[in-house]
């Protein structure tokens, strides 16, 4: 091909797809010619809105509301962008949109705006017969004769212009078939008026040529000579917007339709503290996420959804921006540690975040209060006593040795501590403290303990009317209390969403020790939508003697009822004699997926330092990479690489788990308590049961022997 050539053909195409829309136009100009029941307006929108019906769309016309006489509402557009309310308005007075209010020549329209959204909630308890999320339903507010991109709340204000590419830009919800069933549910649900002839069923395949009919009656005679009015149809900005939303990747679309249990829930009127559980794959997530878009669309103040790893709330953030723009700027989305301190900076509150000087407080404090004493008989090693102070003592907010002192239980604790290893272990804390505050700084759990006191002496001082609280096993009990002090016993104000069994942290606590009650406000999700069958009970195995204890208190066993819904899958295992083997062995299932695969690919590791390691590995071996510290949620051309951790909420294709089962046997013959080595035994096989559970397709499992 020549020099421009390809630009040529291009441009071909263009002028092709431009006299098509055009025809197209003229074509739906003439079917809503008959419409007599509507204004100009009305109809010059119905127009433009026709063209869709020819991109797999349908469009009701003048439907009267579900249990009213004379109520209607102008337009119900479904289609492959959702199901769209709309409100057609032929003003004199340009609208605008500011303070929260809609005007137009010096007077305030806001009843307009009440009716539409009043209008949008019957649609959608007609469509969750159809269980179709209410994200997916949205109010459209259109202008005649104007040019118009503004939100007004959750109502969005498009003018004749704007209105049909902003649809065609909309992100993949509903597959043809889907379009059809909500489209016929609605034509049910919102009853035609029995004097209009408008066209309301599906649109036949537009002709190659459309033309004007050759015969016209009577009642055509306002249209026949008259010009077909396309100077506000935007037919450069109707082929941008399908061509922007053909790049784009329907990420949302598997949140577009719940299972009836989980739209009961999001649509659910708790009376207080709620919980929903679960075990791994059946959604929890995505009810928490659909559940913050329904209260935002719902509530004067703002939501907050809060989870424990500080790299979810971005990931989080990106799938609730795709699934519903119109309330995503009313949700926060944050991590526990950094909320509470841009909350006590807000409220003036003095504090000093030090992790290394923390660290150095608790270094010298084991060596003149924890080496040569009563622990050393139980663990050696510091690592453990300091969980003990972070997730037992601290993290309990316990103040006195008498609240520590038996018969205390510790949550998810194996090792049987008596009073002589407590009182050791409370003095290395007090030490620890002495050391800490000398240097004037904080650690992790006093950034919490200052919130909650702040929260518990100013209640009611927050923006906050709801809390969403994701992956809440992996709080404290401090933790746990602060986010219920901000809502308190509120209708629909706390949302408690985790499952006991994927706690990756040790320590523990009860709802019930923490004043939460969620008697008759609890939800058990029980139908895995994530894995494969063979990945499953390959995760199942690794748990199925680990009985648990969920944070409501209830025993639980390790292996659980589940329905599953995804049959295909694929476990594979590889022992490798050395390390280069097993890295090599790795590297191979890589490229066998080929690039096309890396972006729905991830290698999970034990720790941050191998996670490293492993991404040296891919780079030198060309592969790309990202680790899930830097992920938000959006399509990357390269593979996920991150600790299990961090591997928290997320899913993926596939999984590559290297020398998963290396720590198998860690502690044993060291000097260290049986108990404290079943313990970390527990701990690691819950960690890896995450991991392992992240896979929806494929899962590879590397071991090296070492003899």
């Amino acid at each position: 091909m020549g020099a421009g050539g390809s630009a040529w053909k291009r441009a071909q195409e263009a002028r092709r797809y431009e006299r098509e829309l055009r025809e197209q136009l003229r074509a739906a100009q003439w079917e809503v010619r008959n419409w007599e029941a509507a204004s100009e307006g009305e109809r010059k929108v119905a127009a433009k809105l026709q063209v869709l019906t020819r991109r797999g769309w349908r469009l009701l016309l003048d439907r009267r509301w579900p249990g009213s006489r004379s109520a209607n509402v102008d337009m119900l557009l479904v289609g492959p962008g959702g199901v769209f309310v709309i409100d057609v308005k032929n003003w004199r007075h340009a609208p605008e949109a500011a303070g929260g209010h809609l005007t137009a020549g010096g007077r305030t329209y806001d009843r307009e705006v009440e009716k539409l959204l009043k209008v949008t909630r019957l649609a959608e308890n007609a469509v969750s017969a159809r269980n179709l999320s209410p994200v997916a339903v949205q109010p459209l507010m259109v202008f005649a004769g104007r040019s118009v991109n503004a939100r007004l709340g959750t109502v969005r204000l498009l003018g004749e212009r704007d209105v049909t590419p902003a649809l065609v830009a909309e992100r993949l919800r509903l597959r043809p078939s889907e379009v059809k069933a909500v489209a016929d549910h609605l034509e049910r649900v919102f009853r035609d008026y029995e004097d209009t002839s408008a066209r309301t069923g599906p649109a036949a395949p537009a002709p190659a040529a459309p033309a004007a009919p050759s015969a016209a009656g009577p009642e055509d005679a306002p249209f026949k000579d008259a010009p077909f009015d396309d100077a506000l149809f935007d037919v450069e900005g109707i082929r941008n917007a399908a061509l922007e939303a053909a790049r784009s990747a329907p990420i949302e679309q598997w949140m577009t339709f719940l299972h009836p249990d989980q739209l009961a829930l999001v649509r659910r009127n708790w009376s207080g503290p709620a919980r929903v559980s679960g075990p791994a794959g059946t959604g929890k997530t995505v009810v928490a996420l659909h559940r913050a878009a329904y209260l935002a669309a719902r509530t004067p103040g703002r939501i907050l959804y809060v989870t424990f790893a500080n790299n979810l709330p971005r990931v989080q953030s990106t799938f609730l921006r795709t699934m519903a723009p119109a309330v995503a700027d009313r949700v926060d989305f944050r991590s526990l540690h950094s909320w509470a301190g841009e909350f006590l900076r807000e409220r003036g509150v003095a504090s000093r975040l030090d992790r290394d000087k923390a660290e150095g407080a608790f270094g010298r404090a084991w060596r003149s209060h924890g080496r040569g004493t009563v622990l050393e008989t139980l663990d050696p090693a510091p690592g453990y006593w300091k969980e003990e102070i972070d997730y037992v003592i601290k993290g309990r907010g316990l103040t006195a040795f008498e609240e520590y002192a038996p018969p205390l239980r510790r949550w998810r604790r194996r090792t049987n501590l008596r009073r002589p290893h407590r009182e050791a272990v409370w003095a290395l804390y007090e030490e620890y403290e002495r050391n800490r505050t000398g240097k004037g700084v904080h650690d992790f759990n006093d950034i919490l303990a200052l919130a909650l006191a702040e929260a518990l002496a100013h209640p009611g001082a927050t923006p906050y009317t709801s809390v969403v609280v994701d992956e809440v096993q992996d709080l404290t009990f401090v933790g746990v209390r602060l986010l219920h002090a901000l809502v308190g016993d509120a209708h629909n104000g706390l949302l408690l969403v985790g499952d006991g069994q994927q706690a990756v942290y040790p320590g523990g606590f009860r709802l019930s020790d923490a004043g939460i009650d969620v008697r008759g406000r609890g939800q058990v999700l029980r139908k895995n939508y994530r894995n494969a069958k063979e990945i499953l009970d390959a995760a199942l195995a690794v748990v199925a003697d680990d009985s648990f204890d969920d944070i409501d208190g209830t025993p639980t066993a390790g292996r659980r009822d589940i329905d599953l819904t995804y049959g295909d899958g694929r476990v594979t295992r590889c022992t490798a004699a050395t390390r280069a083997e097993h890295d090599e062995a790795l590297l191979t299932a890589l490229h066998a997926l080929g690039p096309e695969a890396w972006p729905d690919s991830a290698v999970l590791c034990r720790t941050g330092a191998e996670r490293e390691r492993y991404r040296r590995l891919l780079t030198r071996a060309g592969i790309p990479a990202i680790t899930l510290e830097q992920y938000d949620g959006r399509p990357v051309p390269g593979v996920k690489l991150g600790s299990y951790h961090r591997a928290k909420g997320l899913e993926f294709k596939h999984v590559h788990l290297p020398d998963h089962d290396a720590p198998a046997a860690a502690g044993a013959g060291d000097g260290t308590d049986e108990g404290v080595v079943r313990e970390r035994r527990e701990l690691h096989r819950s960690q890896l049961f995450v991991a392992m559970t992240r896979a929806r397709d494929t899962l590879w499992l590397g071991s090296v022997t070492r003899g």
